[in-house]
């Protein structure tokens, strides 16, 4: 392994690793401010137990996300000095900005942690308003300087040297709305999912547990509606790539060939050498349609490109198809959920949705992974699109495959901690017996102190 391959691997499990607590730590306390909210409404203590369980796993994720985004940082200035030291001046602002959310979203997570019963309700809940605001705005800081690296704007680029840097211009380049909004949802849709799988699969056991009835709703709640307004960002992120990064959206479809009513390719293996896509299904026009919004516009294909500027074309399309067909089964199961709710159907007595669910509860986090590869494979050969390339800035210290090998060991040592923590925590079944309660024809059940 060569150790431009070893840095961008170590890089990449780093960041794989990473992503899942920064995606959780967005939307966890969005879930737990919701359970809290609707024990201080209805006083049903089911919700404050929920509340303070997802508070815990919420305090668990931020602790390991921190470490994680911690080495993050450091390789970066270890692994590429070269782009730090270029990029470092123009995107600094966004890091600065993440790291103030960051410090707000530990502090106030502490205030929620510790202060029940402490501070009074509202100001608790405030609280928690606070550490789900923060999280979210510590997540789009950085997939703003992400986009950046993406779509460079804010300086001016006089012989090899960034001059007239206008850091927020920088900020404001074009790729930043887009997939802010695009990452925001899949954290909602991904976490939320997942923790509705897993009480969908309790109920199959058990519906008419009370806890589990409280948890899938709340999850979908958070959920549902990001997993149904995904596919309308990616629509959004999809004509960004067809304006500003054209080889990144050839890549995703695997279209070798620039042409006007360009095709759709769905599943199939690109065949770079012979320039084709083999076992594809092409909807006719359904690229220009969707990324110019007119059937007969011209998509820019790989051969718009040099050969060498070309991405990993097969990785990428393949990255791209399970993004995008995951996303779809989750806004399938979103839609579904959400119209048999609306007919007052009781969900946790609708096994099939419930195996739906369940199926879904690992996809989001897939979804994520696949959806980070087509953003950072179909930018290579460039760290800095169009101006600084990956192996120009990689650093010249040899054997970076020992490092590569004992963080991607340490990473699996602290995921095996960490799914533990979360079962002990907040995943074992409450042993209360008021939690459980007898299902009742009429679509709800009662328990102690509470009426569904």
């Amino acid at each position: 392994m060569s150790d431009l391959l070893a840095a961008r691997s170590q890089m990449g499990v780093s960041l794989a690793f990473h992503i899942i607590f920064a995606v959780a730590g967005i939307a966890m306390p969005v879930m737990m401010v919701v359970a809290e909210h609707r024990w201080q409404v209805t006083g049903h203590a089911i919700y404050l137990d929920l509340a303070k369980r997802w508070s815990k796993g919420t305090a668990i994720l931020f602790a390991v996300g921190a470490v994680s985004g911690t080495v993050l940082s450091f390789e970066l200035g270890l692994l590429w000095p070269e782009f730090m030291r270029f990029a470092g001046p123009i995107i600094g602002m966004p890091f600065s900005l993440e790291g103030f959310a960051f410090f707000t979203e530990a502090i106030f997570l502490g205030i929620y942690l510790y202060g029940w019963d402490r501070i009074p309700p509202r100001a608790h809940l405030a609280a928690g308003g606070i550490v789900a605001l923060s999280g979210a705005a510590s997540g789009v800081f950085v997939v703003i300087a992400n986009a950046w690296m993406n779509a460079p704007t804010g300086f001016e680029l006089v012989q090899g040297q960034a001059v007239n840097v206008d850091p927020l211009a920088a900020m404001a380049n074009p790729a930043a709305l887009p997939q802010a909004l695009h990452m925001t949802l899949a954290a909602y849709a991904a976490t939320g999912f997942a923790v509705a799988g897993i009480h969908a699969l309790l109920l199959l056991k058990d519906p008419a547990n009370a806890f589990h009835r409280r948890a899938l709703a709340v999850a979908l709640i958070v959920g549902a509606p990001a997993a149904v307004l995904q596919p309308i960002s990616g629509d959004l992120s999809a004509r960004h790539l067809a304006r500003h990064q054209p080889v990144k959206l050839a890549a995703a479809e695997a279209l070798f060939q620039t042409q006007a009513g360009a095709p759709l390719t769905l599943g199939g293996w690109p065949d770079v050498d012979r320039r084709e896509t083999r076992f594809a299904i092409d909807i006719p026009a359904g690229l220009s349609l969707l990324a110019f919004h007119d059937p007969g516009a011209v998509v820019k294909g790989l051969d718009a490109a040099p050969r060498d500027e070309w991405p990993n074309v097969p990785a990428v399309h393949l990255a791209f198809q399970l993004m995008v067909a995951l996303g779809s089964y989750l806004a399938l199961i979103a839609l579904w959920a959400g119209w048999r709710a609306w007919r007052g159907a009781d969900l946790a007595h609708d096994r099939w949705l419930l195996r739906a669910i369940v199926l879904a509860a690992p996809m989001g986090f897939i979804a994520v992974e696949a959806g980070w590869m087509v953003t950072e494979l179909g930018r290579q050969p460039w760290v800095i699109y169009g101006v600084l390339k990956t192996a120009d800035s990689v650093t010249p210290m040899p054997g970076l495959i020992v490092p590569f090998l004992t963080f991607t060991l340490l990473y699996c040592f602290l995921g095996a901690i960490v799914v533990w923590l979360l079962y002990r925590q907040i995943l074992r079944s409450p042993e209360i017996p008021e939690w459980r309660g007898f299902y009742m024809p009429g679509g709800g059940s009662r328990e102690r102190g509470d009426a569904a």
